[in-house]
C-alpha cells in the first residue's frame, strides 16, 4: 500500500514512523512533512490551509489510503472532497469534525445526548456574554467558539479577567480574529486525562489513556501551549473506569453523531476532567493529539495501518489492538519564547546520539533539513519519546535522550510526569 499523510508536526512524524512498520506498506508519502519525517517518508509540497492544494498531491500520488493529521484540513472539508471522489481517507467529515471546530456545537451536542460536561452558556454578542457571566461562580472558563490553536481557552480568577477575556475575544484583540460566539463554562477541578479512541462511525477501539502538560512552565504554570510533554501508564485509569468512560462518554458520542446523520469515523479525542462528580468532557478533538500520539504509538504493538484501514472500511469491530505493558513518556523541546514569538533557523546537534539510546525515539515537530543539517522551524521543535516497563524508566530514557540534544535557546520542562510520580511517593 501507498499511504499519504497530511501534516507537518510531531504527530505526523509518529504516524509515519508507526505506519512505516506495517508489512502492508510499500511507501509512505507526507504532505508537506518536515525535516525529520523525511527519514521515513517521501515529502511533497502542499499548503495545509488550502483544500485544492492538498488535493493536488492526492491526485498525483493516488495513494491507497490518506491519513489526515491536523484539524485545519478537517475543518476545511478535505475528507468530504476526497469521499466525493471515492478516495479512501482516514478522518471525520467537516460536519463530524464540528465536535472540535465549534465548542458551542460540542456543548449543545453533549447536552442533547446527556454526556457529562461542565455547565455552560453560549453567547453571540459581547453584551449577552457579560450578562451570562453573572450566572457563574469564579473561577470561570471563557472559550473561543472556533479553532484557536490551543490559545482560545482562558481560565479567569476574577470578574475583571473574565470581562477582559470576553471583550478581547469579541474585539479580536486576543486571538487576532473576531469571535462571533463565545462559550462561558463552569471551572472544573481534578486530574486531566486524554482519552483517545478510533471509530468507524459505529464501533470504537480505545487507545492507551494519556496525561499531558499544556502549560509552558514547570509545576503547570504560565500560558497554555500545544503541549510540552505527556505520559501514559497502565495505572492512569483502572479497567472499571475505562469501561465507564467507554459506556457513558465515548459510545454515546459516536451513537449520537450517527443518530444526527453525521457519523464520526476517525480519531475521537476526549479531553476529560476526573472530577469528584466523575469524569466530565472538557473538549473533543477530531484527530490524534500532539504530543499524545507520540507517547501512545511507541506502546502500540499491533499494526496501526490495519487499524486505520478498518476504520475507513467499517470493520473496526473485528480488529484487535495489542499494547506494550508499562509506560511511555514524551518531552517536548521548544524554541526560546514559545508560545509567544520565537526565532527559527537554529542548528540542532546531538540527534544521532539521542537516537542511539535503546528505547528512545526522536520525533521532529518543527524542523527543516538544509545542506545535511537540521534547523529549528517552529515553536515546538522535537518530541523525545521513550517506552519502558515503568514510568520512572520511560522518563529517565526520554530525559537522557533530550540531554544529548542542543540548539540555541532550547527549552524543555524537567517535570513531565511529576503528578504521577508524586502520587506514588
Amino acid at each position: 500500500m501507498k499511504v499519504l499523510i497530511i501534516g507537518s508536526g510531531g504527530r505526523e512524524h509518529a504516524l509515519a514512523w508507526a505506519i512505516r512498520k506495517s508489512p502492508r506498506v510499500g511507501e509512505v508519502v507526507c504532505a508537506p512533512g518536515n525535516g525529520g519525517i523525511a527519514q521515513v517518508a517521501r515529502l511533497v509540497n502542499a499548503n495545509q490551509k488550502d483544500v485544492n492544494d492538498l488535493l493536488r498531491p492526492v491526485v498525483a500520488e493516488n495513494p491507497d489510503l490518506t491519513v489526515v493529521g491536523p484539524e485545519v484540513p478537517l475543518a476545511l472539508g478535505l475528507v468530504d472532497e476526497m469521499q466525493r471522489r471515492s478516495l479512501a481517507v482516514f478522518g471525520p467529515t467537516r460536519a463530524a469534525a464540528m465536535l472540535e471546530t465549534s465548542k458551542a456545537f460540542a456543548k449543545r451536542f453533549m447536552q442533547r445526548h446527556k454526556i457529562p460536561t461542565a455547565n455552560y452558556a453560549v453567547s453571540a454578542t459581547q453584551e449577552e456574554a457579560l450578562e451570562a457571566l453573572e450566572l457563574f461562580h469564579l473561577p470561570v472558563v471563557i472559550k473561543a467558539d472556533g479553532l484557536a490553536a490551543g490559545k482560545g481557552v482562558l481560565i479567569c480568577n476574577t470578574k475583571k479577567e473574565a470581562q477582559d477575556a470576553i471583550t478581547g475575544l469579541f474585539s479580536g484583540k486576543l486571538l487576532g480574529t473576531v469571535e462571533t460566539s463565545v462559550v462561558i463554562e463552569e471551572f472544573l477541578e481534578g486530574e486531566e486525562i486524554s482519552f483517545l479512541v478510533l471509530s468507524d462511525g459505529k464501533h470504537v477501539a480505545p487507545l492507551v489513556p494519556a496525561q499531558d502538560h499544556k502549560r509552558i512552565g514547570e509545576g503547570d504554570t504560565g500560558p497554555n501551549t500545544g503541549g510540552m510533554g505527556v505520559y501514559t501508564t497502565d495505572a492512569i485509569l483502572d479497567p472499571q473506569m475505562r469501561e465507564w468512560i467507554m459506556n457513558h462518554i465515548v459510545q454515546p458520542t459516536i451513537d449520537g453523531m450517527a443518530a444526527e446523520d453525521t457519523p464520526f469515523a476517525g480519531v475521537l479525542y476526549c479531553g476529560l476532567m476526573m472530577t469528584a462528580r466523575g469524569p466530565m468532557v472538557l473538549e473533543y478533538n477530531a484527530r490524534f493529539g500532539d504530543p499524545e500520539t507520540q507517547a501512545i504509538l511507541v506502546r502500540l504493538e499491533s499494526d496501526l495501518l490495519e487499524g486505520l484501514a478498518a476504520c475507513v472500511e467499517g470493520r473496526l469491530g473485528s480488529t484487535e489492538f495489542r499494547w506494550r505493558q508499562g509506560a511511555s513518556a514524551c518531552v517536548v523541546a521548544a524554541s526560546q519564547g514559545y508560545p509567544g514569538s520565537y526565532i527559527t533557523g537554529q542548528q540542532i546537534t546531538g540527534l544521532d546520539e539521542a537516537a542511539k539510546i535503546t528505547g528512545v525515539e526522536v520525533f521532529h515537530a518543527g524542523t527543516t533539513l538544509l545542506d545535511g543539517s537540521y534547523l529549528t522551524n517552529g515553536g515546538r521543535v522535537l518530541a523525545v519519546t521513550a517506552a519502558a516497563d515503568s514510568l520512572e524508566n520511560a522518563l529517565g530514557l526520554a530525559y537522557e535522550g533530550i540531554g544529548k540534544i542542543h540548539f540555541d535557546g532550547m527549552y524543555y520542562r524537567r517535570d513531565i510526569g511529576y503528578r504521577a510520580l508524586k502520587s506514588r511517593a
